[in-house]
């Protein structure tokens, strides 16, 4: 059984996580609930992400929940589909290694100027 990410936006900025786990609890089993603030200020952006642990509970919920209203603000539920995200550490192919050619290219409409010859020491 896979986890899923849902995206809750719209809510009221006084809102804390107990509050949302009793309006995504019947819904479904919760595992983590990051409510998104600001990092100097601690407010609250008025965002959050709510991991369920079954895809059922997650899509039930959004289902429930979307567009419902809380305290005179609309919520937003979406289920947060991401994709695999490459380490950045992963080695690279196994390809041979190709150097870019690179040749000179003169301005369109322009003379080619003699360069002086190098001084000998």
């Amino acid at each position: 059984m896979e986890s899923v990410k849902l995206f809750v936006g719209g809510f009221p900025l006084e809102i804390d996580e107990l509050e949302l786990a009793k309006l995504f609890g019947p819904h479904g089993d919760i595992s983590t609930i990051k409510i998104v603030r600001d990092k100097k200020t601690r407010i609250c952006k008025g965002y959050a992400f709510i991991e369920m642990s079954d895809r059922t509970g997650a899509e039930a919920a959004a289902e429930a929940l979307d567009g419902a209203d809380m305290n005179g603000k609309q919520l937003t539920v979406k289920i947060n589909e991401e994709t695999a995200v490459k380490p950045a550490y992963a080695p690279k192919t196994l390809s041979p290694q190709r150097h870019p050619v690179y040749r000179k290219v003169s301005r369109p409409a322009t003379e080619e100027r003699k360069k002086r010859p190098r001084r000998s020491l």
